[in-house]
Protein backbone atom coordinates (compact mmCIF):
# COMPACT_ATOMS: atom_id res chain seq x y z
CA UNK A 1 0.00 0.00 0.00
CA UNK A 2 1.56 3.12 -0.87
CA UNK A 3 2.27 5.63 1.88
CA UNK A 4 -0.16 8.42 2.55
CA UNK A 5 1.23 11.63 4.17
CA UNK A 6 -1.50 14.05 5.17
CA UNK A 7 -1.81 16.93 7.10
CA UNK A 8 -2.79 17.55 11.32
CA UNK A 9 -5.85 19.67 11.09
CA UNK A 10 -7.92 16.99 14.09
CA UNK A 11 -7.64 16.50 17.63
CA UNK A 12 -7.21 12.80 16.67
CA UNK A 13 -4.47 13.37 14.28
CA UNK A 14 -2.67 15.56 16.92
CA UNK A 15 -2.90 12.55 18.81
CA UNK A 16 -0.68 10.51 16.38
CA UNK A 17 2.03 13.08 15.76
CA UNK A 18 2.65 13.34 19.89
CA UNK A 19 2.23 9.45 20.48
CA UNK A 20 4.04 7.86 17.39
CA UNK A 21 7.01 8.05 19.18
CA UNK A 22 6.13 6.41 22.10
CA UNK A 23 5.36 3.62 19.57
CA UNK A 24 8.52 3.98 18.12
CA UNK A 25 10.59 3.84 20.99
CA UNK A 26 8.89 0.98 23.13
CA UNK A 27 11.02 -0.35 25.42
CA UNK A 28 14.19 1.51 24.52
CA UNK A 29 16.11 1.98 27.85
CA UNK A 30 17.49 5.46 26.59
CA UNK A 31 14.53 7.36 25.36
CA UNK A 32 12.99 9.79 27.84
CA UNK A 33 9.31 10.20 27.08
CA UNK A 34 7.75 13.89 27.17
CA UNK A 35 4.69 14.70 29.02
CA UNK A 36 1.80 14.21 26.13
CA UNK A 37 -0.05 16.90 27.29
CA UNK A 38 2.43 19.27 27.28
CA UNK A 39 3.66 18.04 23.35
CA UNK A 40 0.38 18.87 22.94
CA UNK A 41 0.15 22.00 24.22
CA UNK A 42 3.58 22.90 22.38
CA UNK A 43 1.98 22.75 19.56
CA UNK A 44 -0.79 25.12 19.51
CA UNK A 45 -0.17 28.68 19.04
CA UNK A 46 -3.08 29.27 21.54
CA UNK A 47 -1.00 27.56 23.90
CA UNK A 48 2.32 28.32 22.95
CA UNK A 49 3.54 32.09 22.23
CA UNK A 50 6.37 30.72 20.80
CA UNK A 51 4.62 29.53 17.46
CA UNK A 52 2.94 32.75 17.27
CA UNK A 53 4.36 34.68 13.90
CA UNK A 54 5.87 31.62 12.53
CA UNK A 55 4.11 29.38 9.65
CA UNK A 56 3.69 25.99 10.73
CA UNK A 57 2.20 22.34 9.65
CA UNK A 58 2.36 19.21 11.13
CA UNK A 59 1.98 16.12 8.98
CA UNK A 60 1.89 12.55 9.94
CA UNK A 61 3.00 9.64 7.26
CA UNK A 62 0.54 5.95 7.52
CA UNK A 63 1.55 3.06 6.28
CA UNK A 64 -1.59 0.60 6.21
CA UNK A 65 -3.48 3.04 7.92
CA UNK A 66 -0.98 3.48 10.58
CA UNK A 67 0.64 5.69 12.00
CA UNK A 68 4.18 5.54 10.76
CA UNK A 69 6.49 9.15 10.76
CA UNK A 70 5.74 12.57 11.32
CA UNK A 71 7.24 15.99 10.78
CA UNK A 72 6.47 19.82 11.87
CA UNK A 73 7.67 22.49 8.59
CA UNK A 74 8.12 25.88 10.30
CA UNK A 75 8.76 29.62 8.49
CA UNK A 76 10.56 31.48 11.30
CA UNK A 77 10.10 34.70 10.16
CA UNK A 78 11.98 36.27 12.70
CA UNK A 79 14.44 34.24 12.62
CA UNK A 80 14.76 34.89 8.62
CA UNK A 81 14.94 38.90 9.43
CA UNK A 82 17.69 38.06 11.69
CA UNK A 83 19.81 36.49 9.72
CA UNK A 84 18.80 37.27 5.88
CA UNK A 85 18.01 34.47 4.97
CA UNK A 86 14.60 32.70 3.06
CA UNK A 87 15.01 29.52 5.02
CA UNK A 88 12.12 27.15 6.25
CA UNK A 89 12.87 24.44 9.11
CA UNK A 90 11.82 21.27 9.77
CA UNK A 91 10.70 19.99 13.54
CA UNK A 92 10.16 17.04 15.47
CA UNK A 93 10.86 14.03 12.79
CA UNK A 94 10.60 10.44 13.71
CA UNK A 95 10.02 7.92 11.59
CA UNK A 96 9.99 3.99 10.84
CA UNK A 97 13.69 2.78 9.17
CA UNK A 98 11.89 2.89 5.75
CA UNK A 99 12.88 4.87 2.81
CA UNK A 100 9.74 5.67 1.09
CA UNK A 101 7.97 6.89 4.28
CA UNK A 102 11.20 9.53 5.03
CA UNK A 103 10.80 10.45 1.62
CA UNK A 104 7.37 10.93 1.57
CA UNK A 105 7.88 12.92 4.44
CA UNK A 106 10.81 14.91 3.61
CA UNK A 107 9.28 15.51 -0.28
CA UNK A 108 6.21 17.00 1.42
CA UNK A 109 8.04 19.29 3.74
CA UNK A 110 10.43 20.79 1.01
CA UNK A 111 7.60 21.34 -1.75
CA UNK A 112 5.86 23.46 1.35
CA UNK A 113 9.04 25.23 1.86
CA UNK A 114 9.34 25.99 -2.01
CA UNK A 115 5.33 27.60 -1.60
CA UNK A 116 6.66 29.93 0.74
CA UNK A 117 9.74 30.68 -1.37
CA UNK A 118 12.45 29.27 0.96
CA UNK A 119 16.11 28.90 -0.37
CA UNK A 120 16.80 25.59 1.86
CA UNK A 121 15.72 23.75 4.64
CA UNK A 122 17.11 23.17 8.07
CA UNK A 123 16.62 21.37 11.50
CA UNK A 124 15.51 19.88 13.56
CA UNK A 125 15.28 23.56 15.02
CA UNK A 126 11.54 24.74 16.93
CA UNK A 127 10.05 27.68 17.56
CA UNK A 128 13.18 28.90 19.66
CA UNK A 129 16.36 27.58 20.90
CA UNK A 130 14.56 26.57 24.04
CA UNK A 131 12.35 24.11 21.88
CA UNK A 132 13.90 20.83 20.24
CA UNK A 133 16.49 21.18 18.43
CA UNK A 134 19.19 19.09 16.60
CA UNK A 135 19.07 15.25 15.91
CA UNK A 136 21.32 12.27 18.12
CA UNK A 137 24.63 11.26 15.88
CA UNK A 138 26.51 10.08 18.62
CA UNK A 139 25.68 8.62 22.07
CA UNK A 140 22.65 6.10 21.53
CA UNK A 141 23.77 4.57 24.45
CA UNK A 142 23.10 7.08 27.16
CA UNK A 143 20.72 8.65 28.74
CA UNK A 144 19.50 12.40 27.35
CA UNK A 145 18.60 14.76 29.98
CA UNK A 146 14.66 16.33 29.56
CA UNK A 147 15.87 19.02 27.86
CA UNK A 148 17.88 17.37 25.07
CA UNK A 149 17.30 14.39 22.22
CA UNK A 150 17.47 11.04 21.39
CA UNK A 151 17.05 9.37 18.37
CA UNK A 152 17.98 5.72 16.61
CA UNK A 153 21.31 5.78 14.59
CA UNK A 154 19.11 4.87 11.34
CA UNK A 155 17.70 8.90 11.29
CA UNK A 156 21.25 10.15 10.42
CA UNK A 157 21.72 7.61 7.54
CA UNK A 158 18.64 8.72 5.94
CA UNK A 159 19.58 12.51 6.48
CA UNK A 160 22.51 12.31 4.37
CA UNK A 161 20.80 9.78 2.00
CA UNK A 162 18.04 12.52 1.33
CA UNK A 163 21.17 15.38 0.61
CA UNK A 164 21.39 16.84 3.96
CA UNK A 165 24.69 17.67 5.15
CA UNK A 166 25.91 19.46 8.54
CA UNK A 167 25.10 22.62 9.10
CA UNK A 168 25.84 22.95 13.39
CA UNK A 169 26.49 20.25 15.70
CA UNK A 170 25.99 20.68 19.64
CA UNK A 171 27.58 18.67 22.01
CA UNK A 172 27.56 17.01 25.60
CA UNK A 173 29.43 16.85 28.54
CA UNK A 174 29.18 14.47 31.43
CA UNK A 175 31.08 15.86 34.82
CA UNK A 176 32.14 13.50 37.42
CA UNK A 177 31.81 15.82 40.73
CA UNK A 178 32.70 12.49 43.28
CA UNK A 179 36.02 13.54 45.30
CA UNK A 180 35.76 17.18 43.35
CA UNK A 181 36.46 20.33 45.86
CA UNK A 182 37.17 23.66 44.93
CA UNK A 183 40.98 24.82 44.11
CA UNK A 184 42.01 27.25 46.95
CA UNK A 185 43.14 29.02 44.16
CA UNK A 186 40.19 29.19 42.24
CA UNK A 187 38.64 30.40 45.83
CA UNK A 188 40.72 32.94 46.20
CA UNK A 189 40.51 34.20 42.57
CA UNK A 190 36.47 34.50 42.76
CA UNK A 191 36.93 36.19 46.08
CA UNK A 192 38.76 38.95 44.43
CA UNK A 193 36.38 39.12 41.44
CA UNK A 194 33.38 40.02 43.76
CA UNK A 195 35.29 42.51 45.79
CA UNK A 196 37.26 44.19 42.14
CA UNK A 197 33.75 44.75 41.10
CA UNK A 198 31.23 45.07 44.25
CA UNK A 199 29.54 41.35 43.24
CA UNK A 200 26.97 40.42 45.04
CA UNK A 201 26.01 36.56 44.59
CA UNK A 202 21.83 35.88 44.86
CA UNK A 203 20.83 32.37 46.48
CA UNK A 204 17.31 31.48 46.07
CA UNK A 205 14.82 29.70 48.94
CA UNK A 206 11.76 29.17 46.93
CA UNK A 207 10.17 29.49 43.14
CA UNK A 208 7.78 32.76 43.86
CA UNK A 209 12.07 34.40 44.27
CA UNK A 210 12.80 32.87 41.03
CA UNK A 211 9.85 34.11 39.20
CA UNK A 212 10.37 37.34 40.80
CA UNK A 213 13.90 37.46 39.11
CA UNK A 214 12.68 35.79 36.31
CA UNK A 215 12.38 38.24 33.52
CA UNK A 216 15.47 40.09 34.09
CA UNK A 217 17.12 36.26 33.26
CA UNK A 218 15.29 36.06 29.75
CA UNK A 219 16.97 40.01 29.43
CA UNK A 220 20.33 38.75 29.97
CA UNK A 221 19.47 35.59 27.96
CA UNK A 222 18.24 37.99 24.57
CA UNK A 223 21.62 40.21 25.38
CA UNK A 224 23.96 37.03 25.59
CA UNK A 225 22.90 34.70 22.99
CA UNK A 226 21.50 36.74 20.92
CA UNK A 227 24.51 36.17 17.42
CA UNK A 228 24.47 32.51 18.74
CA UNK A 229 23.26 29.74 15.77
CA UNK A 230 19.33 29.46 15.53
CA UNK A 231 18.44 31.85 17.92
CA UNK A 232 15.40 34.45 18.23
CA UNK A 233 14.94 37.22 20.75
CA UNK A 234 11.99 36.18 23.73
CA UNK A 235 9.55 38.25 24.18
CA UNK A 236 7.85 38.69 27.43
CA UNK A 237 4.92 36.71 26.42
CA UNK A 238 7.28 34.08 25.60
CA UNK A 239 9.26 34.61 28.25
CA UNK A 240 6.48 34.24 30.82
CA UNK A 241 5.55 30.51 28.99
CA UNK A 242 9.07 29.04 29.68
CA UNK A 243 9.03 30.35 32.95
CA UNK A 244 5.92 28.85 33.99
CA UNK A 245 7.29 25.66 32.11
CA UNK A 246 10.57 25.32 34.01
CA UNK A 247 10.39 27.37 37.09
CA UNK A 248 8.31 24.09 38.68
CA UNK A 249 11.14 21.92 37.93
CA UNK A 250 13.70 24.03 39.69
CA UNK A 251 14.99 23.16 42.86
CA UNK A 252 15.91 26.78 44.10
CA UNK A 253 19.14 26.56 45.58
CA UNK A 254 20.61 24.79 42.40
CA UNK A 255 19.87 28.59 40.56
CA UNK A 256 22.37 31.27 40.75
CA UNK A 257 22.65 34.79 40.15
CA UNK A 258 25.25 37.52 40.47
CA UNK A 259 24.40 41.06 41.08
CA UNK A 260 26.58 44.23 40.66
CA UNK A 261 26.94 47.25 42.81
CA UNK A 262 23.45 49.09 41.55
CA UNK A 263 21.46 45.49 41.29
CA UNK A 264 21.07 44.78 37.97
CA UNK A 265 21.88 41.37 37.04
CA UNK A 266 25.62 40.63 35.69
CA UNK A 267 25.40 36.62 35.29
CA UNK A 268 23.27 33.72 35.90
CA UNK A 269 23.53 29.62 36.22
CA UNK A 270 20.92 27.07 36.61
CA UNK A 271 20.99 23.35 36.96
CA UNK A 272 17.71 21.23 37.09
CA UNK A 273 18.06 17.87 39.15
CA UNK A 274 17.73 15.30 36.02
CA UNK A 275 14.32 14.35 35.45
CA UNK A 276 14.99 11.53 32.96
CA UNK A 277 14.11 8.37 34.68
CA UNK A 278 11.30 10.02 36.50
CA UNK A 279 9.85 10.52 33.36
CA UNK A 280 10.45 7.36 32.34
CA UNK A 281 8.49 6.10 34.73
CA UNK A 282 5.59 8.52 34.00
CA UNK A 283 5.74 7.45 30.52
CA UNK A 284 3.87 10.47 29.63
CA UNK A 285 1.14 11.10 32.12
CA UNK A 286 1.80 13.35 35.20
CA UNK A 287 -1.28 11.87 37.31
CA UNK A 288 -2.12 9.54 38.56
CA UNK A 289 1.70 8.78 39.29
CA UNK A 290 3.83 10.61 37.06
CA UNK A 291 4.17 13.73 39.72
CA UNK A 292 5.02 11.36 42.40
CA UNK A 293 8.41 10.00 40.27
CA UNK A 294 9.03 13.97 39.31
CA UNK A 295 8.63 15.31 42.92
CA UNK A 296 10.61 11.96 44.25
CA UNK A 297 13.56 13.22 41.75
CA UNK A 298 13.87 16.75 43.03
CA UNK A 299 13.90 15.98 46.45
CA UNK A 300 17.51 14.58 46.94
CA UNK A 301 18.97 14.38 43.48
CA UNK A 302 22.58 12.66 42.74
CA UNK A 303 22.64 13.81 39.31
CA UNK A 304 21.96 17.21 37.66
CA UNK A 305 21.51 18.34 34.39
CA UNK A 306 23.39 22.37 33.35
CA UNK A 307 20.18 23.55 32.08
CA UNK A 308 21.71 27.69 31.55
CA UNK A 309 24.44 29.87 31.79
CA UNK A 310 23.61 33.73 30.85
CA UNK A 311 26.30 36.26 31.29
CA UNK A 312 25.58 40.27 30.57
CA UNK A 313 27.84 41.36 27.50
CA UNK A 314 29.19 43.89 29.44
CA UNK A 315 30.94 41.15 32.35
CA UNK A 316 31.71 39.00 29.61
CA UNK A 317 35.41 38.01 29.69
CA UNK A 318 35.73 39.11 33.40
CA UNK A 319 35.65 35.65 35.13
CA UNK A 320 31.90 35.76 35.53
CA UNK A 321 31.77 32.27 33.92
CA UNK A 322 33.91 30.71 36.40
CA UNK A 323 32.51 32.60 39.29
CA UNK A 324 29.11 31.26 38.59
CA UNK A 325 30.14 27.42 38.06
CA UNK A 326 32.31 27.46 41.42
CA UNK A 327 28.94 28.98 43.12
CA UNK A 328 27.21 26.06 41.51
CA UNK A 329 29.47 23.85 42.43
CA UNK A 330 29.63 24.40 46.23
CA UNK A 331 26.25 24.11 46.57
CA UNK A 332 26.02 20.72 44.19
CA UNK A 333 28.48 18.94 45.85
CA UNK A 334 27.07 20.27 49.35
CA UNK A 335 24.15 18.53 48.62
CA UNK A 336 25.45 15.26 47.44
CA UNK A 337 25.00 15.20 43.13
CA UNK A 338 27.47 13.05 42.06
CA UNK A 339 27.37 13.22 38.37
CA UNK A 340 26.68 16.95 35.85
CA UNK A 341 25.13 16.53 32.67
CA UNK A 342 26.00 19.39 30.32
CA UNK A 343 22.93 20.33 27.86
CA UNK A 344 24.05 20.63 24.34
CA UNK A 345 26.71 23.62 24.00
CA UNK A 346 27.80 24.55 20.06
CA UNK A 347 31.13 22.88 19.12
CA UNK A 348 32.29 26.34 18.21
CA UNK A 349 31.92 27.71 21.63
CA UNK A 350 35.59 26.66 22.69
CA UNK A 351 35.77 29.14 25.59
CA UNK A 352 32.42 27.18 27.43
CA UNK A 353 33.98 23.57 26.73
CA UNK A 354 37.46 24.68 28.28
CA UNK A 355 35.05 24.51 31.25
CA UNK A 356 35.67 21.06 31.48
CA UNK A 357 39.08 20.44 31.29
CA UNK A 358 39.62 19.95 34.96
CA UNK A 359 36.72 17.47 35.41
CA UNK A 360 36.69 13.86 34.96
CA UNK A 361 34.60 14.29 31.78
CA UNK A 362 33.57 12.71 28.72
CA UNK A 363 32.05 14.02 25.68
CA UNK A 364 29.45 11.37 25.03
CA UNK A 365 26.80 13.20 22.76
CA UNK A 366 26.40 15.19 19.67
CA UNK A 367 23.61 16.53 18.29
CA UNK A 368 23.51 18.12 14.42
CA UNK A 369 21.30 20.71 12.80
CA UNK A 370 21.37 19.44 8.61
CA UNK A 371 20.60 21.88 5.91
CA UNK A 372 19.63 21.04 2.26
CA UNK A 373 19.45 23.58 -0.35
CA UNK A 374 16.29 23.81 -2.17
Amino acid sequence: MAIEVVEVRSTDELKEFVELPFELYRNNPYWVPPVKSEERNALLPEKNPAMRGCDTLLWIARKDGKCVGRLAGIIHHRHNEKTGELMARFSRAEFIDNVEVVDALFAKAEQWAKEHDANGIHGPLGFSNLDHQGMLVEGFDYLPSVVSEYHLPYYQKHMERLGYAKEMDWIEFRLSLAGFSLPEKAVRINDMVKRRYGLKVVNFKTRKELHEYGQRVFQILNSAFKDLFSVVEFNEETSRYYLNKYIPLLKPKFVKMIEDGEGNIAGFIIALPSLSKALQKANGKLFPFGIFHIRKALKKPDECDLLLTGVHPDWQGKGMVSLLFSELLQELIGSGVKNLETTGMLETNNKAIQNWKNFDHIQHKRKRCYRKEI
